[in-house]
């Protein structure tokens, strides 16, 4: 009997099930859709609809491969984050709901007329850039990363969404910025500590190790964007991270230290501590 739409769902919701923090029903229209070139609505109304064995058998594949643990927006190579569909790799991070937090602050703080310059320092698949880019086309917004791979993928989705005002940048961090040419420093950089059990759950296993961990404490890439961030930020710029949840104590002293003023941290979604943010001397712009 010819296999349907419906019937390789089945199999393949039971397949994953018990995948941990799995969707199983979920994640396997996503991939059916992924296979098939057809909506997610399409499949679900059309359960009697025959699958070729060719496309069955590139569905089972990619079942498969989520049931080994490879994450799923690796299997589709997209995400979603902000209002987009961003390409992502294996050379970048999964772009995740908190950061978006990053992109509210930078919309709140930053006057949204005006020709600023906004860094994404470390933008992975590009994700901050590009959101920010389209929501404030006056903004010129630069995007530095250093993984060649990450690049590549950061420079696609840039010029798919915000060819106009986007320069994606082949570098580490800050090293191609100029002093103070900067009225806005965002990132989202490493935070986890080395040998953190968290390292070993979800997705986290499959993402790029360098895009995840900072030194002993996870702070090692915060301390060097705060100190180097300083001096390439314009009197009153605005300098926003991402970071752990139990990290803001420690980054609000950081921020201090190197002297930001008027520093804050901004809880997420869940209540955590997620984002702090601070200004180069003066806030008069």
């Amino acid at each position: 009997m010819p296999e349907t739409l419906g019937s390789v769902l089945r199999e393949a919701a039971e397949t994953l099930a018990g995948l941990p923090q799995g969707a199983p029903r979920l994640e396997s229209e996503l991939l059916l859709a992924e296979a098939t070139g057809l909506a997610r609505e399409r499949l679900v109304a059309w359960p009697e609809r025959v699958i070729e064995p060719a496309v069955a058998e590139r569905f089972r594949d990619l079942i498969v491969r989520r049931r080994r643990g490879e994450p799923i927006a690796y299997l589709r190579g997209r995400q979603g984050f902000w209002s987009l569909e961003l390409a992502v790799s294996p050379d970048t991070l999964i772009p995740r709901p908190e950061t978006e937090l990053l992109v509210e602050v930078a919309l709140e703080r930053l006057p949204p007329g005006r020709p600023l310059v906004v860094l994404d320092a470390g933008t992975g698949s590009g994700a901050i850039a590009a959101a920010l880019a389209q929501e404030r086309p006056a903004w010129t917004l630069i995007a530095t990363e250093r993984c060649a791979g990450a690049a590549l993928v950061a420079r696609d989705n840039l010029r798919r969404y915000a060819p106009g005002n986007t320069h994606p940048v082949r570098g580490d961090w800050l090293a191609a910025i100029a002093p103070a040419s900067l009225d806005a420093l965002i990132s989202n950089p490493p935070y986890v500590a080395e040998g953190d059990p968290h390292l070993g759950e979800g997705d986290l296993p499959w993402e790029p190790r360098t895009a995840l961990v900072a030194g002993a404490d996870g702070l090692d890439a915060i301390r060097r964007l705060a100190t180097e961030g300083r001096s390439c930020l314009r009197p009153g710029g605005l300098f926003a991270l991402e970071h752990g949840y139990d990290q803001g104590p420690a980054v609000r002293e950081i921020l201090a230290r190197n002297g930001y003023i008027a520093v804050e941290t901004r809880r997420d979604l869940a209540g955590h501590e997620r984002v702090t943010l601070g200004y180069a001397g003066s806030r008069a712009a």
